[in-house]
């Protein structure tokens, strides 16, 4: 769920010097910003090198440094080091740079252009401070909270930023320990087509074998957000093999691209956030599958919201009336083939409108329209494995929107309400849900709030702790139906409200709660790029000219950085249940 840093309060809802150094592993500074990506240069395949690589050096000290030169199509291979880039404090944002979020360590505005990292764990892009004992340094004299604003307030920090560049690939590195402030900020790394203008400013997108985590946690103000985001950017896009954990709001977030949001996302990995995902107003072709969520407070959200990436709604219908390839109707926003469990983590950090995901809950589907929920697994989630509930919004519209206008309807003491309307929740199994054992607490739930609206649909789900309000398989086996009463679920409305803060909690109701924030640890097998030379012209690190022949080490002896709480290593990671691992702790804040 989205709202603006500067401006964060919580919400009704339930919901990158053109210098060359050769030799030298970057420890350090930054470097000013690039062209911007409208100036035309003459289409590009060379290859620069960043840090080094199995001994051999390459030009370039930072990671901006290359990003500066670069031209259209070019690529950026970065060799293992710590990278402490800073091209936010070379090139301080104004204010008005600052609440878009055009700004960052390393900030991309040269379209066409890929930044590959050679090893997953050990090419790191880092928040903290140069100097620090350990990447990722947990250790608050280490943290760099951003630039400072004329009222001496921090502007935060953003991590790799891809300002309204089209076609730009970041593949096969961590980012760490970028926080926030009084801007938009707190953000490993982001595709940015124009935050908050309800606009679409970027084009085309791929993200792979990247790992998000934030190893520090002094406050909620300061907290990291957001994992790997996208905001105002049209597809097509494609994510694979994500990992991100200890975020605010959620590990990945997918926002504000209209019906034209056109992004795959596969094997992601979404842990010990507030919410796993988080999608507002992201419509049209969303697929998000073959993923885990777990040990979040809310594993997965997708909402509606008046005040906040406009525009709304959260349509997930198919544009220009078309069937989608994967559920073969007319919704192609799908969550499929996906392992949510275990989500009932009161102890992550959360703030804004994102700590009010219901703990407990695998996935909450809060105003939204037209999606298609089917053949996953939800296990162990202790409240219900599933909600449809309204997405209550009493913040002032935004950008000239009204409720009406976007398919709300203005309530009383609620202000615009949408309803879910138009979703599927078809063949997914559930094991062990709603074991808190309230009333309502079950493996699926719907709360419609007002009538006249396309019916949601349930059929062929495995639900042995049933649903509420009983029987919603056999109430509603079809979806689109208008609907002629509201229905709000019996006692889940109150349990909801409960479980969020909102409400006051029947007698005898208990839902887990804590005044401590927990973070994990990266795992240490998570995968790394087989070939990070695959598809890279000829160059110094990659002879062959695109593939290397065989599949790389992960880091040879020259090659090896000690990572602190961040470690991360080379096994695969495969989503499923035989992918359940215990808990890693590190922090007690």
């Amino acid at each position: 769920m989205r709202a603006k840093t500067a401006i964060r309060r919580r919400r009704v809802a339930t919901l990158l010097a053109t210098t060359a150094l050769l030799g030298v592993v970057a420890t350090g500074c930054g470097a000013s910003k690039a062209s911007p990506s409208t100036k035309k240069v003459a289409f590009s395949k060379d290859v620069l090198l960043v840090g080094t690589y199995q001994g051999k050096a390459g030009a370039y000290k930072t990671i901006q440094a290359a990003v500066n030169v670069a031209k259209p199509g070019d690529w950026i291979l970065v060799g293992p080091g710590d990278y402490h880039e800073t091209s936010d404090f070379q090139e301080p944002p104004t204010a008005t740079q600052a609440n878009e979020g055009y700004m960052g360590g390393v900030v991309i505005e040269t379209p066409d252009l890929h930044l590959r990292g050679m090893n997953r764990g050990s090419v790191i892009v880092d928040g903290t401070r140069a100097g620090a004992p350990a990447p990722c340094d947990a250790a608050q004299q280490w943290q760099n909270f951003g630039v400072k604003a004329a009222n001496g307030k921090a502007y935060g920090r953003d991590g790799i930023v891809i300002w309204k560049a089209d076609d730009v690939s970041v593949d096969n590195m961590t980012i760490c320990n970028f926080l926030a402030g009084t801007g938009a900020s707190g953000n490993e790394i982001w595709w940015n087509g124009g935050d908050e203008s309800a606009r679409i400013g970027l084009r085309g997108y791929e993200g792979s074998y990247i790992t998000a985590t934030s190893t520090y946690f002094g406050g909620e103000t300061t907290a990291a957000q957001y994992g790997i985001f996208s905001s105002n950017s049209a597809g097509p896009g494609n994510w694979n093999q994500l990992y991100a954990n200890n975020f605010n709001d959620s590990g990945m977030y997918v926002g504000a691209c209209q019906q034209v949001c056109d992004v795959s996302i596969s094997h992601a990995w979404m842990e010990n956030n507030a919410l796993g995902y988080s999608g507002t107003n992201s419509g049209g072709q969303v697929v998000i599958e073959d993923s885990q969520f777990d040990h979040n407070e809310d594993g997965v959200d997708t909402n509606t919201q008046i005040n906040g990436d406009p525009p709304a709604p959260q349509n997930g219908d198919c544009p220009d009336g078309a069937t989608s390839p994967v559920s073969h109707t007319h919704s192609c926003w799908v969550f499929i083939d996906n392992y949510v469990h275990d989500n009932n983590n009161p102890s992550t950090p959360k703030a804004g409108s994102a700590a009010a995901g219901p703990t407990g809950t695998g996935m909450t589907v809060s105003g939204g329209r037209n999606d298609t929920v089917m053949d996953n697994r939800f296990d162990n989630n202790g409240a219900w494995g599933i909600l449809f509930v309204p997405y209550p919004d009493s913040s002032p519209p935004q950008d000239g929107q009204t409720c009406n206008g976007t398919g709300g309807q203005e309530v009383k003491g609620f202000g615009c309400i949408y309803d879910p309307e138009g979703d599927a929740l078809l063949h997914n199994t559930f094991v062990h849900d709603g074991y808190f054992g309230n009333v309502s607490n079950s493996d699926f739930g719907q709360i419609v709030y007002t009538a006249r609206q396309p019916q949601n649909c349930f059929v062929g789900n495995v639900a042995p702790q049933g649903s509420a309000p009983a029987d919603l398989e056999q109430a509603q086996p079809v979806c689109g139906p208008v609907t002629k009463v509201p229905n709000t679920g019996g006692p889940l409305l109150s349990e909801v409200l409960c479980d969020t803060g909102f409400g006051t909690c029947p007698k005898g109701a208990k839902y887990p709660s804590s005044k401590a924030v927990d973070l994990t640890t990266v795992p240490t097998d998570l995968a790394t790029m087989p070939d990070p030379c695959e598809g890279v012209p000829s160059n110094l690190w990659c002879p062959s000219g695109g593939s290397s022949g065989s599949a790389l080490p992960a880091h040879g002896p020259s090659d090896s950085v000690p990572l602190g709480p961040a470690l991360v290593g080379s096994l695969g990671f495969v989503a499923g249940p035989a992918a359940r691992r215990p808990r890693r702790r590190t922090t007690r804040a």
